[in-house]
């Protein structure tokens, strides 16, 4: 997600069974919230990270409608079993209904696909009304890791110097070991002005090491422009150079208005830098897209698990097409980053230069359930115009360019610097 990363949802509201007695009772809440099986329908696309909010559709099923091969009453037995023997009583019957139910969401090994208990769904959909207390920066989950996709600009972790592909290894001395993603968000987020500090190990260090940081309300501006003359053969060309940070609720109209400009000053190159975006608005995407791509050519594939796919194509005016155009990636640029740069890819109409894309190419759906709760599942993910999947996979540049730490605390960007010779070619 940056994800980004707002929408508010109303939850289902479902009338409790009357207790007979505790066990009774708590079992028909896990038979009721276990055994849902979401309904696909045409969403609402939006969200950070592209999720899609459908309405409030669900079917439930009995024990006969499950699989052959699953047998739901082990769990009834096994809590029977946990509230009729366990030494402690009486048994917080509440904790263990999320418990039962973050572990079957849990057991699918998807990073993206979690349950929320009320508060952290209340944490989640802050984060999607865009403003909120916290260091700025983007995380994700790799080899059971929770690592850094994005730090975004002008926030505490980017003056903190923290990098895209660090690993959080603690926060504030607790393990992140076995979180979700969204555990380790609610973990780092707190009140501005609060501090929190992360040990981090980043490959080509010996150990980890302790960044304490001070919460701030991260509020950024997702395009940013300006121009530069670079010499060609003695000839100086304009070069509009476009860095989109996420695909947020500003980007469209911001995207437009640099685009005017470029335009206007006659330039014959855009650099687009997408370095550490972690992505946002799967419509958004697909509009900023459309200012290279042709109306109806393919912008992106999503591809459901039932086996149907959604197309994306170029809608609009296509005026930057022919212009030549060089696209910035890196580790951190994710998810509808990776949607915008694959598109003008695989359609000939840009260069990718800098390193591989980080590989968030699936799209979630977040589901309410009873009692202020909600589930977000993975239900699609995303493929290329030239057939490469951006979930895991990721992008590799055409034009490998590192930036090392070094580099940036120098204030060195050679990323950039190749960037800018290559569009003037």
């Amino acid at each position: 997600m940056n994800t980004s990363n707002g929408v508010d949802s109303q939850e289902n509201q479902v009338p409790n069974p009357v207790p007979q007695k505790p066990h009774s009772y708590f079992v028909k809440g896990v038979s009721f919230l276990l055994l849902i099986i979401i309904a696909y329908s045409l969403g609402y696309q939006s969200g950070r990270k592209g999720f899609i909010f459908n309405p409030k559709s669900f079917q439930v099923i009995n024990q006969n409608e499950a699989p052959a091969s699953v047998d739901y009453n082990l769990l009834w037995e096994a809590i029977k079993t946990l509230n009729e023997k366990y030494i402690d009583k009486p048994l917080d019957q509440q904790k263990i209904l999320y418990g039962a139910v973050k572990g079957a969401i849990d057991s699918v090994g998807d990073p993206y696909t979690a349950f929320f208990q009320p508060k952290d769904l209340q944490n989640f959909q802050t984060q999607l009304k865009g403003s909120f207390s916290g260091i700025g920066a983007e995380v994700g989950k790799k080899n059971d890791a929770i690592v850094i996709i994005a730090p975004l600009e002008e926030t505490p972790a980017k003056r903190a110097g923290i990098l895209a592909g660090d690993i959080i290894v603690q926060v504030d001395g607790q393990s992140t070991a076995g979180w979700s993603v969204d555990q380790a968000v609610e973990k780092i987020r707190g009140a501005k002005g609060t501090k929190v500090t992360l040990n981090i190990y980043r490959n080509g260090k010996d150990k980890p090491f302790d960044v304490t940081m001070v919460r701030d309300t991260i509020l950024v501006k997702s395009v940013k422009w300006k121009f530069k003359e670079v010499e060609d053969n003695g000839r100086k060309k304009t070069v509009a150079i476009i860095n989109l940070s996420e695909f947020g609720d500003d980007s469209r109209v911001l995207f437009n208005q640099a685009v005017n400009e470029a335009l206007a000053k006659n330039s014959s190159g855009i650099v687009l830098d997408l370095r550490n975006n972690p992505g946002g608005y799967l419509q958004t995407a697909v509009d900023i897209a459309s200012n290279w791509v042709k109306a109806g050519d393919l912008v992106v594939s999503e591809d459901h698990s039932d086996g149907t796919s959604e197309k994306y194509k170029g809608q609009g005016n296509p005026r930057l097409n022919g212009i030549k155009t060089i696209v910035l990636i890196n580790g951190g640029s994710a998810s509808a980053a990776e949607i915008l740069s694959g598109a003008l890819h695989d359609h000939k109409l840009a260069q990718l230069l800098g390193e591989k894309s980080f590989g968030k190419g699936s799209v979630q759906e977040l589901i309410d359930l009873p009692g202020n709760t909600a589930v977000k599942v993975t239900i699609a993910k995303w493929v290329t115009p030239g057939g490469v999947n951006l979930n895991h996979n990721g992008l590799d540049p055409d034009i490998v360019v590192k930036l090392t730490e070094d580099d940036i605390n120098a204030g060195k960007d050679p990323q950039m610097d190749a960037a800018l010779k290559e569009v003037v070619k």
